[in-house]
Formats: structure tokens, C-alpha cells, sequence
């Protein structure tokens, strides 16, 4: 794996961990996910409309940053933008002179949220859409009104959907963004600074690699000029708290255990978490979804609570963790120091042995093996038996590893200090927690999947 190391934003993005998507348009109207850009713009009309809602709930339920379709595929826009009628200003919601786009960005700065826009490049109501050049125009003056318009943008995601075979002029695109948003992550095309997971239904897998190819895992294509392939991406994991993407009456939250399992499968793999949230036809979020995030925060807490930090000590291929006391647990968190890039590809856990000082109660298999993984990364959370112990050592394998065994023998770690990891990387930071060690093991519903998008 070719190291290639993050940029001062794209470690400040992955410190976020959890962002709240907003879909909310003139497709919520008509209880559609796709719409074909035909839909009257008299249908939105969300006489209740509370952004500042939006974000509170999102703010309560962990998110640090919220992302806002300001244009779906069908083309109708959020703010009153000076490209086309198919906007806000041509509804009847606020005698036409709202600006849905302005209310959350007013609202994410009013109580400290990241604020990130969805501006789908493909529009199935621009007239201009079959003149690449024209429509390039078209789009690039979008963009320029949201970059411009709104204030600081932590995120710019553009959705591949119905774009394939299509070349967009990405150089000018990200050339918008890159003189008025400099720190803004760009989503997975164009000139991507993070990628999509690749599921929508919010999992990563083991290994979280950061470091991909760019031609096989984004839309980045050959054609972008002056870029490599191989670069530092990392994932954000998207999903819905409901089934669609948009309000529909008949759907129902994810349970409580279900977003569980998303967390640890998402945030505690490494990446980001993007949880989608539906605003009715209100323009409110649903009393059951508010609700049902409550209660998901209030038990993701609980598990997370009785932090008991280690002293991190790296010797050559590993590093010993040291509670000030013997600690009983069930969840251990590990952070990888990324600041040289993401390095660790192999983990492996061991409880302190016999003539170490360590103490271990509880089953953990043969060699005292706790817990084994592959990338760390900028948050690994493993949940555990519960286990009691005063030190554990972490063998460390990865990018110019020589191979040596990290001070291993018989399957029992032990501690021998040096001055480096023999190149599998190095933790920042570790810790347990105690606060829940009744805590389950949450799954994801058998013969679960998540919808998939098709126009109507």
C-alpha cells in the first residue's frame, strides 16, 4: 500500500465520525425517490418548515455535520437560484420567497453543525442537459450560488446516479469549489477527497482502507487531468434512518438495535457514518423518527460510557496498553495516529500473562487472544466478552512491516521497549469502557437490504 498521507481537512472530516443527511424536495410532495423534473412546483408547500429543528435533532443524536439535498435528480431547487424557474421561488411555500438552503445554513451556524450540500450533477428538468457545454454552464453557476451563497461548506457530494457514460468538465466543477471551499470534502467524483463505501446500507468491512484507487473505487475518471489514481480516500457510510431516502407515510424507523449495528459496523470500523433523515410533508421531522433517535443515542451512550483511558507504549511491531488498575470492560477502543498516514493493516489484542502483571478473567481463547482485526484507522471499536485486565498488548502489522514477530512468543504478548512499531504504525490513543457490560451484541435484521434507487 503506497502511503500516501491526509490533508489537514480530511483529518478534521474524519474527527466528525457522524453526519445527518437531509433528502427533502418536491419529491417528498408526491411520495416518490425519483421523480422525472415534470412535477408542478406548486406541490411544495411544507407549511411548518423548522430547519432549526432538522439540526437539533440531528445536533441530539451525535451528528457533527449535516448534508442537504439542495438539488435532487429531478432538478427542483432549494434556494432561489437565477439558473432555472424549477426552484423554490416558484412554489407558494413562503409567497415564494423562502429559501430552504439559507434556513439550514443559518441553523447549522446558529448551534455549531457542519453544514454540507448535495447538488446532483445529473437533472432531468434542465432543458440544456443534452448540450454537455451548455449544461456545464448551467451547473458550474449551481455550484457557484451554493459555494458563495451560504457560508463554510464541510462537504460537497455529488451522486453518480444517472451519470454514467457522461463527462462532465470536473476541472471547472472543482475548480468552483476548490476557490470558494477549499476545505471542502468532495464526495466520491470529480476530483474526490472521499469515497463512498460502496453499499447504502451505512457497512464498511474489514479492511477500512484509506488509501485506494481512485479509478476503481469512485467516479474519478482517466480524463480529470493532473491526477494520480492511487490516493488517500476516506469512506463515508450512507443510509437511511427509514427504508427510502425521501418521506413516504408508510415507512417505519430502523430499530433501535438495527442503528446500533450500523454504528459499530461504521464509525467503529473507521469510517463515517451518514445517517438520512425524512421530513414530512410538514416539513418536519417524524415524532417516531425523534423519538426512536433518543432512544438509539441514549443506549449507543450507555455502551460507551466509563471511559478508562491506557497509557499507550509502542515497542518494536506492537504497543502495551496500562490501566492505572485492574479494569473490567466490554468495549475497547483503539486510534491509529494517521498523521503519517493510515498504516496498520493487521491487529491483534492479547491480555497481559503470567509474569507480566497482568490479570485476565473471563474466556478469551487459546493464547489469551482477546480480540484480532485489520485496520484501525480513525476509530476502532470492538466489543468484547467481558473481560478484566490491567494491561493488554496490541501487535501492530502493516505498511513496511519487516515481518518480526512485535515481541510475541507462545501466543502472550510482552512488552519490549523500542523506539518504533517496525513500521506497522502507531496508536494515538486507546481506551475501554465499563459502562454497559450487559450490553448485547446488535445485528442487522436477517435478509436485510437496502432499497435501490430506480427512476419512476
Amino acid at each position: 500500500m503506497t502511503l500516501l498521507t491526509p490533508t489537514p481537512a480530511q483529518l478534521r472530516w474524519q474527527q466528525l465520525e457522524f453526519g445527518a443527511f437531509i433528502h427533502f424536495g418536491i419529491n417528498t410532495f408526491a411520495g416518490k425517490e425519483w421523480s422525472d423534473g415534470t412535477l408542478p412546483a406548486s406541490l411544495f408547500n411544507p407549511q411548518g418548515l423548522d430547519a432549526g429543528s432538522w439540526v437539533r435533532t440531528a445536533k441530539d443524536a451525535g451528528a457533527r455535520y449535516l448534508i442537504l439535498t439542495a438539488k435532487h435528480h429531478d432538478g427542483f431547487c432549494l434556494w432561489p437560484t437565477a439558473t432555472t424557474d424549477y426552484s423554490v421561488e416558484s412554489s407558494p411555500w413562503r409567497g415564494g420567497s423562502g429559501d430552504v438552503v439559507r434556513e439550514v445554513a443559518e441553523a447549522c451556524a446558529e448551534q455549531g453543525v457542519g453544514l454540507g450540500l448535495y447538488l446532483s450533477p445529473w437533472d432531468r428538468n434542465a432543458d440544456c442537459y443534452s448540450d454537455p457545454a451548455a449544461y456545464d454552464d448551467f451547473y458550474v453557476q449551481q455550484l457557484t450560488e451554493l459555494c458563495t451563497g451560504y457560508g463554510p461548506l464541510m462537504e460537497l457530494w455529488f451522486d453518480g446516479a444517472g451519470s454514467v457514460g457522461r463527462e462532465y468538465d470536473w476541472d471547472r466543477i472543482i475548480g468552483v469549489v476548490k476557490e470558494h471551499q477549499p476545505d471542502a470534502m468532495v464526495f466520491n467524483m470529480g476530483q474526490p477527497t472521499i469515497r463512498w463505501v460502496g453499499n447504502e446500507n451505512g457497512l464498511a468491512s474489514d479492511p477500512v482502507n484509506y488509501v485506494v484507487d481512485r479509478t476503481s473505487d469512485t467516479q474519478y475518471t482517466d480524463s480529470t487531468s493532473g491526477l494520480r489514481a492511487e490516493h488517500y480516500l476516506p469512506p463515508e457510510c450512507d443510509v437511511s434512518l427509514r427504508r427510502g431516502w425521501f418521506w413516504h407515510p408508510d415507512d417505519e424507523p430502523k430499530s433501535t438495535e438495527h442503528l446500533l449495528a450500523i454504528y459499530y459496523q461504521s464509525v467503529g470500523m473507521g469510517a463515517n457514518l451518514l445517517l438520512n433523515l425524512t421530513p414530512d410533508t410538514r416539513g418536519l421531522i417524524p415524532e417516531q423518527d425523534v423519538a426512536r433517535l433518543r432512544e438509539w443515542k441514549v443506549e449507543l451512550d450507555r455502551r460507551l460510557s466509563g471511559a478508562v483511558e491506557a497509557t499507550v507504549e509502542h515497542y518494536d511491531g506492537g504497543a502495551t496498553l496500562t490501566f492505572p488498575a485492574a479494569v473490567t470492560f466490554n468495549h475497547l477502543e483503539l486510534v491509529e495516529d494517521l498523521g503519517s498516514g493510515q498504516r496498520i493493516t493487521r491487529h491483534e489484542v492479547f491480555a497481559g500473562g503470567v509474569g507480566d502483571g497482568g490479570v485476565l478473567v473471563g474466556d478469551v481463547g487459546d493464547g489469551g487472544v482477546l480480540v484480532e482485526g485489520k485496520t484501525v484507522g480513525n476509530r476502532r471499536i470492538h466489543q468484547l466478552p467481558v473481560v478484566t485486565a490491567n494491561r493488554l498488548h496490541v501487535k501492530l502489522s502493516g505498511a513496511g512491516d519487516t515481518g518480526a514477530d512485535g515481541g510475541l512468543a507462545s501466543g502472550v504478548a510482552r512488552n519490549v521497549p523500542g523506539g518504533g512499531t517496525g513500521g506497522g504504525g502507531r496508536l494515538k490513543s486507546a481506551r475501554v469502557y465499563t459502562g454497559a457490560l450487559d450490553a448485547g451484541v446488535p445485528t442487522i435484521p436477517e435478509g436485510y437490504e437496502a432499497p435501490t434507487d430506480a427512476p419512476d
